[in-house]
């Protein structure tokens, strides 16, 4: 393929500045062997654009180069964040921030990196002895008072590539205005500006401290401890596929009552290789093999997995047939949120202030669960900074009791405010029990869910289109979707459509329009259909992809109609995905 000339004279500029003393001889070196290898498509794609600090951080592919993860885009990154904490909280004597990392390769020395960088800045550091997740880093924030924390991680990615996720000072991720202020201080900073030589004064090692308080925490979420101590023998089988949940989330599980915590050997291994799955994502059945082979070997109760940072948990349970399956996320949240509501109600803890929080891709059933029991329900964009959000601004006015996503994210308590497997785990080994308690297995308990709420059966596609044409062809597709909405969808009538990048939703049969109550605009776009069918349709906002979210209705008599009306539900989904050309 040709190359452009204008745009590999370009790269070769920026990329020569990178020779410079600033700079170690390491990368040095990768830089001339780039510059003087005949095929300039490596250094075109390590140079072509700056690595972009988005609304929540950097990820991107680790290597020498603007456009790669490195000590000095991580480097920019956080002084850049460091000259916008000193201006916000300048009437400080000391700001404070604290550090965590995962698994990945290189996440320690980036974690380092940053700690000398924020330290040089004159700023207090807390930073975790080893690797820990995710969740507990947003609970640290809060329980050191600190007005900011970083954690190197990727999450779920590949194993090519590491993170930097930035924390405000309530444990969440940063939202508006703090996001886009972050941005343009980033993009401020040369190297020459990054403060690399570290204060060790002002670096403290924390550990064992805080993950004591925090396992604490986890055990006052339980609402049946009398059914755990009955079943304190459950066969749990969990995997961290090679992550930062080894540590935590089998210390979760006996600390509530739980001793039977049955290991993957192979996947206890720490590893930012991840060596014995392609993609360490829960989402993906490949992920989950090793477990669930695991719990074919134990005649296991239930199967959990947590992704590399410990945020996300993948559960697995034996069917009607005694072969373990993957619930997906939406039915994850459903379950928890069920299991919530009903046992607040059977405790009469329920005060009438309580609420839950879900993301507008996932499951309407969430919804009619709430609202049959009388507990109000905030849907926000994708993103759990979006909960935390929500929690933030109603304070100790309403009373937070769960919310999650469809992507395997869920959060039972707002001591931490991002996604938690550690917390979640321990929760639905607890679901687990109450549900054998009742004489039905998990699988069995979704079932009566579904016939208690109605069906609902629920799918995401994404499209992948890489790099610069890529990114202007998910523009171009999101451009036509809104200006050319179908008619029918699955043989049902388009009824409403809501945009949420003008806020904006339309009644296609009488024409009338309303204002969503949203803050800021998003791009997504969501379609109705009078049959019940919903289609949400929005670009990732840290992967070259656009997503599309699927949900529809179907009625459901008793537990045996399940497989039936389930497979009817999965041909009518894949002939709608016809209609969208996926």
């Amino acid at each position: 393929m040709a190359i452009d000339k204008k745009l590999l004279d370009e790269v070769t500029q920026k990329a020569k500045l990178w020779l410079g003393d600033e700079y170690d001889d390491e990368t040095k070196s990768e830089v001339q062997r780039m510059l003087e290898n005949e095929d300039k498509s490596e250094l075109i794609d390590a140079f072509y654009k700056n690595l972009e600090f988005g609304t929540g951080g950097l990820r991107g592919i680790m290597g020498t180069g603007s456009n790669r993860m490195n000590i000095y885009t991580v480097g920019a990154a956080t002084q850049g964040l460091c000259n916008y904490l000193k201006k916000e909280f300048s009437k400080l004597d000391m700001i404070k921030v604290a550090i965590g990392y995962d698994c990945r390769n290189n996440s320690s020395s980036f974690a380092e990196k940053c700690a000398d960088i924020f330290s040089a800045n004159g700023i207090q550091v807390y930073l975790f002895d080893e690797l820990r997740p995710t969740p507990e880093l947003s609970f640290a924030i809060r329980e050191l008072g600190c007005q900011s924390g970083i954690i190197i991680t990727a999450s779920h990615n590949p194993k090519e590539y590491n993170g930097y996720k930035v924390y405000w000072e309530d444990g969440s991720q940063i939202v508006s205005p703090h996001d886009i202020n972050i941005i343009n201080e980033v993009g401020k900073v040369n190297v020459k500006s990054i403060l690399f030589k570290g204060n060790k004064d002002l670096i403290k090692i924390i550990g064992e401290d805080i993950d004591k308080k925090f396992i604490d925490k986890v055990k006052s979420i339980s609402l049946s401890p009398e059914i755990i101590k009955k079943y304190n023998d459950l066969k749990i089988v969990y995997t961290p596929l090679h992550g930062t949940g080894v540590r935590m989330i089998p210390r979760a599980l006996k600390a509530i009552g739980f001793r039977n915590i049955i290991n993957v050997p192979q996947q206890d291994i720490t590893s930012g290789d991840f060596p014995t799955v392609v993609s360490p994502n829960p989402e993906e059945p490949a992920a989950m093999k090793l477990a669930m082979e695991k719990g074919m070997e134990t005649d296991a109760d239930v199967v959990m997995a947590s992704d590399p940072d410990a945020d996300r948990i993948g559960i697995s349970v034996k069917d009607d047939n005694g072969k373990f399956i993957i619930v997906n996320g939406n039915q994850t949240a459903m379950i928890f949120i069920y299991y919530i509501i009903t046992r607040m109600k059977e405790q009469k803890l329920l005060k009438g202030n309580e609420y839950i929080v879900k993301t507008i891709v996932t499951t309407e059933k969430i919804s009619d669960i709430a609202s049959r029991n009388g507990i109000e329900l905030y849907d926000v964009y994708t993103g759990f900074k979006y909960i935390a959000e929500i929690i933030r601004e109603l304070g100790n006015s309403k009373k937070y009791i769960g919310g999650g996503e469809e992507s395997f994210g869920f959060m039972p308590a707002s001591y931490v405010r991002d996604k938690d497997a550690i917390s979640s785990c321990a929760l639905m080994a607890e679901i687990t029990a109450w549900a054998k308690d009742k004489g039905k297995t998990l699988y069995e308990l979704l079932k009566d869910i579904y016939l208690e709420y109605g069906y609902s059966k629920e799918k995401m596609k994404y499209v992948v289109r890489k790099g610069r044409t890529g990114a202007e062809e998910i523009k171009k597709m999101m451009i036509n979707f809104r200006e050319n909405p179908p008619k029918m969808i699955g043989g049902s009538l388009l009824e409403r459509v809501k945009d949420y990048g003008c806020l904006r939703e339309k009644n296609m049969i009488t024409g009338e329009e309303k204002t969503i109550n949203q803050k800021n605009s998003s791009n997504v776009l969501q379609y109705f259909t009078k049959g019940g069918t919903k289609i949400s349709i929005r670009p990732s906002g840290t992967e070259p992809k656009i997503k599309f979210y699927f949900e529809i209705k179907a009625e459901m008599k008793n537990r045996a109609d399940f497989n039936i009306v389930e497979k009817k539900s999965e041909e009518k989904i894949e002939e709608i995905m016809k209609e969208f050309n996926l």
